[in-house]
């Protein structure tokens, strides 16, 4: 039995943030049902990477929508507000990310929600907050990674701000609400009341760089500065980065920069004994390290360094990582097929519960698939 089983959730929300935190759950055990505009559905089902879709649908939208049920609902419509509300009044729990005002207009804001069913957990996911300059601007990852700062630490020293070529925002903040509503199922247990949880993107892109903003609040508001080339964090000294090998590059970690010159051979390094010029000296450094690299292949790098206890590691792209044991061990591969035919080619949930890995049951839903069964169940 999952640890989620028989938890009833309702997601209103569109996109990745809403969505991914829904998977979670379902993918945990919760039954999780899409409420669906009829006909066109959730505007994710749009949104696509590569033009990639499979029945109907795109590629993006299956990822992030597994084991989910859909029920199609005008909520414009009285009668389809009815049926939704019926429906909230036997839940535990309902997602949405719309902009602040629109379920107030629908007549599914908290407060409405609360008087239908006082044990509900509500949660919410907005762009910026509720409140602000910023309230009603458009909650998108690229925008939120540019806004918060987060731009500023990927790449090198010259470059322009450099995003990161994933929905870190979208899936930080689905995981942030996730932990919100899970925080609040156990407070209902002894509360008997549902609670209100909110998250935004912004607040969890913030929070996914505490580590560095608490650096640039206690260090006199310093600008962080990127290595010149190579660089992988902007508060760490030399040898953290990237380098270019004999056919490839190697990555290596924190360290000691003395030992390191002594494991490759590096005599150029051994002018370094302070601890603290590994920082002010990074690019000198770091410079210093690419031509000394570059004269083998990382596996005649890692050959000697790991064994030495230096922390490196290969840099792979997904070719190589995806057809190599270390990968293939971790069974994370799922194929789910679909009603057309086709099969969605995706991962599995990460964690795993009593040592058994935890895979989809059925794949992400068509728009209003279990409208007329779920109507009937749920006395409808």
């Amino acid at each position: 039995m999952k640890p989620l089983e028989g938890i009833l959730v309702l997601e209103f929300a569109q996109f990745m943030a809403g969505p991914s935190a829904g998977l979670k759950l379902a993918d945990l055990g919760a039954r999780v049902i899409k409420i669906e505009r009829p006909g066109h559905g959730e505007a994710g089902r749009q949104i696509a990477l590569k033009n990639l879709f499979l029945d109907g649908s795109s590629l993006v939208f299956h990822t992030v929508n597994r084991n989910k049920d859909s029920y199609a609902a005008n909520l414009k419509d009285a009668d389809d507000l009815a049926r939704v509300k019926k429906l909230i009044g036997q839940a535990d729990v309902m997602t949405h990310n719309f902009r602040p005002g629109v379920m107030e207009k629908i007549g599914l804001d908290y407060q409405t929600v609360q008087e239908i069913n006082p044990q509900l957990v509500y949660a919410t996911v907005t762009g910026y907050g509720t409140e602000g300059p910023w309230a009603k601007k458009p909650g998108q990852d690229l925008l939120i990674q540019s806004m918060s700062g987060f731009a500023n630490l990927t790449g090198n020293k010259n470059d322009a701000p450099v995003p990161v070529g994933a929905a870190v925002s979208d899936i930080i903040t689905g995981t942030h609400l996730a932990h919100g509503i899970l925080a609040s199922l156990l407070k209902r247990i002894k509360t008997n009341k549902g609670s209100l949880v909110e998250v935004s993107l912004l607040e969890s892109t913030l929070d996914f760089q505490f580590e560095v903003i608490t650096t640039y609040l206690n260090d006199g508001n310093k600008k962080p500065v990127r290595a010149k080339q190579g660089a992988a964090h902007a508060y760490l000294g030399a040898p953290y980065g990237v380098y270019k090998t004999q056919g490839g590059y190697i990555s290596i970690a924190m360290g000691s920069l003395l030992k390191l010159g002594k494991v490759i051979g590096c005599e150029a390094l051994d002018i370094f004994t302070d601890s603290e010029s590994w920082f002010s000296q990074r690019d000198e450094i770091m410079d210093i390290l690419r031509d000394f690299l570059i004269h083998k292949s990382t596996n005649d790098w890692l050959a000697i360094l790991e064994p030495a206890g230096i922390w490196c590691s290969d840099v792979f792209d997904y070719k190589t990582l995806l057809n190599h044991e270390a990968y293939n061990v971790l069974k994370m591969d799922q194929k789910l097929p679909l009603l057309s035919g086709e099969e969605v080619h995706t991962t599995r949930c990460p964690i795993r519960l009593n040592d058994e890995r935890l895979f989809a049951s059925k794949p992400a839903p068509r728009v209003g698939q279990h409208t007329e069964d779920l109507i009937k169940e749920f006395n409808l």
